[in-house]
């Protein structure tokens, strides 16, 4: 079984690790876009336009699935992406896991970057799966881009600010980035108020991954023979991990990886 993740960085790493973790077995190609990153900023034509491109870059080493490893990429280019590929290779999108959140009952927060805090796509998710719950949006201005570049400096002022506008009453908290997953540590520090219940956070790693295999009628196997393999492709060329993501458990995980034969 060969899976492929796309985004314009590391961010897909969360979503790569947990699928590692699932399916030790599973050759993974993982593609970014180092040229054209970061896309949010990007109009969301020229976005779908590099999305297509680093998807199209995977396509070409035959994956079973591709997942987007990006919220930004799945808002804007999820519909692009499955028109070109599917049904020849399954695509699975990034959603921030608000519906989960809203199960809980307790006031949450969404941090997500500022493009998509206050977004029409955020607005209508928290309008279909959290009706009658108190619901935050906080803007992470610099976070994603302190995250993917191993600044700790900057991460640590990007979460400060963002604790910052987050509620004392708040219990949970959607990761509403794949960066964000990356130092998920640091933010229950920021956030965790003292005498409150441990603060929950809700990423989307676990179920894309969980999805993926679904959408392939595989079942996880954690026990299997860690045999998979990892190419990276950046904008199409095949080469390594980017360094900062060695600073991060999952991009290390991956790094311990075999190359692809």
């Amino acid at each position: 079984m060969k899976i492929a993740l796309m985004d314009s960085g590391i961010g897909l790493l969360a979503a790569t690790a947990a699928v590692r973790r699932l399916r030790p077995d599973a050759d993974l190609v993982l593609s970014l876009d180092p040229d054209g990153m970061p896309w949010g900023p990007r109009t969301p034509e020229d976005l779908t336009g590099r999305a297509l491109a680093v998807a199209e870059a995977a396509a070409a080493r035959r994956p079973d699935a591709l997942i987007i490893g990006c919220n930004t990429a799945t808002v804007h280019a999820l519909p692009a992406l499955r028109a070109r590929l599917e049904p020849g290779i399954p695509v699975i999108g990034t959603v921030p896991a608000i519906k989960p959140a809203a199960a809980g009952g307790g006031p949450f927060a969404i941090w997500a970057t500022p493009a998509t805090t206050g977004s029409p796509y955020q607005r209508g998710l928290i309008e279909d799966f959290a009706g009658g719950v108190a619901v935050t949006e906080v803007p992470c201005p610099g976070l994603a881009e302190a995250v993917e570049h191993a600044d700790e400096a900057a991460i640590d002022a990007a979460v400060a600010a963002a604790a910052a506008l987050t509620p004392d009453d708040v219990t949970t908290v959607v990761l509403g980035c794949t960066h964000y997953e990356l130092v998920s540590d640091r933010i229950r520090a920021a956030v965790q108020r003292p005498g409150f219940p441990p603060l929950v956070l809700h990423g989307s790693a676990g179920a894309v991954a969980a999805q993926a295999l679904r959408r392939l009628g595989e079942q996880p196997a954690p026990r299997a023979t860690a045999d998979g393999t990892v190419t990276v492709l950046l904008s199409g060329r095949e080469g390594a991990l980017p360094e900062p993501a060695l600073a991060y458990e999952e991009g290390r995980l991956l790094n311990a990886v075999s190359p692809a034969r």
